[in-house]
């Protein structure tokens, strides 16, 4: 095995393990006990900046100020948008069911590059003009049934998740040669402190607290920091493709741990996704591979 086909499978690797870990918000959520949402947040954001910190303070070590700084407004910026994302995804889940979260949430390739190319004038092919109409039927889909069940409220939280994935994405563009994981560690401060506004009482059971810590380290701090990794060893269309584990995964959690089934408009509307989704990312691999193909015949050196 070459070292390219070995830093491929590691990248591979790091996303469907990051969508493992990601997958888990679902069961983890329906599993607290008497903790609101704002109290998880607290918890969950403060645990997720320290955790990110640490991984950053073992990369950089006495460079870590600097690493920090150079992420300048745009991070800042950045950080409040991927916080304030947060913290409608922990609404999301605990409004409405977690297939209609997660997969609302997974049409987040699709969201962004349909505002690239309205906003921005970025070409896209026929094809993915196609894939974002088509994912949009099937989220209407679901909202069609948060409609019937009185979920609607959540599903709105999961397109706020969407619109701020988009915002985050958009504002970094420009900082593609700076490391963003500080401005990611960051974001956790963000959402830990809107929910201390919000907290009735800090106090939570030792259950609770135990749910709310390992969202933070673990659920999204180890999970998030997978695919972040990952993104320097496989294309950006590749990590969209297999961090769809957890949009898969998530809702299967539920329903073998509480037995939460998702209604037949939604794992059609789910279903409508994934494919858009998934058909999206393979047409976006082919057309980086051939792109490199080309500047490879072009420029053998």
């Amino acid at each position: 095995m070459t070292q390219m086909e070995r830093r491929y499978g590691y990248g591979v690797m790091l996303v469907v393990v990051g969508g493992l870990f990601l997958s888990t918000s679902g069961i983890l959520l329906r599993n607290l006990e008497t903790a609101s949402g704002w109290q998880v947040l607290f918890y969950r954001g403060f645990t997720f900046s320290l955790t990110l910190f640490l991984l950053l303070l073992l990369r950089y070590r006495s460079n870590i100020g600097p690493a920090f700084r150079a992420v300048g407004k745009p991070g800042l910026w950045a950080a409040l948008v991927l916080g304030l994302g947060s913290i409608c995804y922990i609404f999301a889940i605990l409004w409405t069911t977690v297939a209609n979260a997660v997969f609302i949430i997974g049409a987040a390739p699709l969201a962004t590059a349909f505002v690239a190319w309205l906003v921005l004038g970025e070409r896209t092919s026929r094809f993915g003009v196609l894939a974002m109409l088509v994912s949009l039927a099937g989220i209407g889909l679901m909202f069609a049934d948060g409609l019937l069940e009185g979920r609607w409220l959540g599903n709105i939280a999961a397109l706020g998740v969407v619109a701020s994935f988009v915002v985050f994405l958009l504002i970094i563009r420009d900082k593609r040669g700076t490391d963003m994981l500080p401005a990611t560690c960051l974001s956790g401060i963000v959402m830990g402190g809107v929910a201390a506004f919000f907290v009735e009482s800090f106090t939570i059971s030792n259950h609770d607290l135990v749910i709310a810590i390992t969202m933070g380290c673990l659920q999204f701090g180890i999970g998030f920091w997978c695919f972040t990794v990952a993104a320097r060893y496989i294309m950006a269309s590749e990590v969209a493709l297999f961090s769809l584990t957890e949009s898969i995964l998530g809702p299967v959690w539920v329903w073998i741990g509480v037995g939460e089934q998702p209604s037949l408009l939604t794992l059609a509307g789910s279903l409508v996704v994934l494919v858009s989704v998934s058909a999206y990312c393979i047409n976006g691999i082919r057309a980086e591979r051939k792109l490199i193909a080309d500047y490879r015949r072009l420029d053998p050196d």
